[in-house]
């Protein structure tokens, strides 16, 4: 007689950077801000939720991923924006620049997280009123990923500079730009970024 064979509903955080793509360092930023839910041992070790990476893993498949880097990828640009409307206009003007970016939309953080996967894009275009984590939680989770320190961000508000104060900070070195989007501006930073 055979025994029924038990899943097993937690994993290490290894084996979920693994099932993920990212790096074991992600997954712990992801679980220390409740992306993923998972306790510790007595000994102080991480094990993740099967179900959450499960989730997770589900909401990537909707999430169009960055391609690795390597030399011969072009500009990879990542627009966070959860107006649909400007979206649409970020595609279109992007369209027409020079360097002809790879550009991925998506309209929340955890879909921004999710297609940056093991590196992020050369370019990170960020809003900060975003739906389940605001632009501003984000961008913290963001500054504690080493993966991402090549990544230069930018953010696209309509807060004005007292409200981003009181909300923020915004990490330091984060060009804040305001809206009406400033395209030219954006095109200047993607052109010294290509070269």
């Amino acid at each position: 007689m055979t025994s029924p064979r038990v899943e097993k509903v937690f994993c290490t955080t290894r084996e979920a950077a693994e099932l993920l793509g990212v790096s074991i360092g992600t997954v712990q930023i992801w679980v220390e801000n409740d992306l993923l839910q998972a306790w510790k041992t007595v000994g102080g070790h991480r094990r993740v939720f099967r179900s959450s990476v499960e989730q997770l893993l589900h909401k990537r498949s909707e999430v169009p991923l960055l391609p690795p880097k390597s030399a011969e990828r072009q500009m990879s640009v990542l627009v966070v924006e959860d107006d649909h409307a400007l979206l649409q206009l970020y595609r279109f003007q992007l369209s027409r620049w020079p360097m002809k970016p790879e550009l991925i939309t998506v309209d929340n953080a955890v879909s921004a997280l999710l297609a940056m996967g093991r590196g992020g894009p050369d370019l990170l275009v960020a809003d900060m009123n975003l739906p389940f984590i605001d632009g501003f939680e984000m961008l913290r989770i963001l500054r504690q990923a080493p993966e991402l320190s090549a990544t230069t961000i930018v953010v696209v508000s309509g807060l004005d500079d007292a409200e981003i104060r009181r909300r923020g900070p915004v990490p330091a070195g984060i060009e804040i730009l305001p809206k009406p989007i400033p395209f030219d501006r954006l095109l200047a930073i993607a052109t010294r970024i290509h070269h």
